[in-house]
């Protein structure tokens, strides 16, 4: 007896479904990672989003409440598991999965129990996506990039951190807002380290192409009278003060993020600040993962921008790039 579905549909094409061409993965669902796949789902860029991580209850929910709501987005199909098949024929994999920093525990063994974790995902992403381009989010992420690029053996120019994208957001809101003008009129980056170390240009930071260093030589400086120098420290605190305030980061990352799909999925050819490999760039002589200006594209990183930098910004990046191998070089099993 002939089912509904034999009733309801005559097939004209036999054989397997065409394979998804912009499917995005997701490893990881807690609140960052749910962020992300969100942010993706709402900007429309996937044909097929997968979900994976190890707490299957809590995954089984999050699953379930994306689907409930399959009628309001134009993703045709969202799936999860536990297992790394459901990621299979990939585009675009976004790592947030990790620990997070114990109290008293030390940077290099939080990095180092990430780096164990890291072990089971990465060779598990490259099996069932091994033309996959990475976007790795998870925290220390210059860090954890570089070891990911490690991991997978994937060249240098398809394994990207999320970096100081988020940081330039940070940085460019607050100025903007100091200014009086809407975020996207101010542009100035923020490069190096996602992190404490993390460099602001301001030599390039300009509105509709006046530079501010010849408005005010001083800004930045210790010697500013106007104290613009605290935005950046504004930047450095911020992800800290959300966490106090809060419990966690995940709404800015997860924006940036699909922002930073957007550009690959649809060969955009962008400059975004993301973690690339710079050894050989500005004088960095090792194997470092830090951000700058890098243009993205359907194959990844396409090219690094070589900005104009002062004889500082450049003495701090070499400074970001000495703290980040401080920390690599003593890794075991990369």
């Amino acid at each position: 007896m002939a089912s509904i579905l034999q009733k309801l549909m005559t097939p004209l094409v036999s054989g397997n479904p065409e394979p998804p061409r912009n499917k995005v993965t997701v490893v990881g669902v807690g609140q960052v990672g749910m962020a992300c796949a969100v942010s993706i789902l709402l900007r429309e860029l996937a044909d097929e989003l997968a979900l994976v991580d190890v707490m299957e209850d809590k995954l089984k929910g999050e699953i379930m409440d994306l689907q409930h709501g399959s009628l309001f987005l134009k993703t045709p199909k969202i799936v999860a598991g536990k297992d790394y098949s459901v990621t299979a024929n990939s585009r675009i994999v976004v790592v947030t999965a990790g620990v997070r920093q114990q109290e008293g525990e030390s940077r290099l063994n939080l990095v180092q129990r990430n780096v164990n974790i890291f072990k089971r995902i990465i060779p598990q992403i490259i099996k069932h996506s091994p033309h996959c381009i990475i976007i790795v989010v998870s925290n220390p992420v210059d860090v954890l990039t570089y070891v990911t690029w490690k991991l997978s053996g994937l060249p240098k120019h398809r394994v990207i951190g999320s970096g100081t994208n988020l940081d330039s957001a940070r940085f460019r809101y607050l100025m903007a807002d100091k200014l009086g003008i809407h975020t996207s009129s101010f542009n100035g980056w923020i490069l190096g380290e996602h992190g404490d170390t993390s460099v602001p240009v301001w030599s390039g930071a300009n509105v509709a192409g006046v530079n501010l260093q010849t408005l005010n030589p001083d800004i930045g400086t210790d010697a500013d009278r106007e104290n613009w120098r605290e935005m950046h420290k504004q930047v450095v605190d911020s992800a800290y003060e959300v966490i106090t305030l809060k419990g966690y980061t995940n709404w800015a990352i997860g924006l940036s993020v699909a922002d930073l799909t957007e550009s690959l999925i649809r060969n955009m050819n962008r400059i975004h600040p993301v973690s690339t490999m710079v050894k050989g760039m500005y004088g960095v002589k090792d194997e470092v993962y830090l951000s700058l200006p890098c243009v993205l594209n359907a194959g990844g990183v396409a090219s690094v921008i070589n900005m104009t930098l002062t004889d500082n910004e450049i003495g701090q990046l070499k400074q970001s790039a000495d703290t980040l191998w401080g920390i690599q070089k003593d890794l075991t099993d990369v």
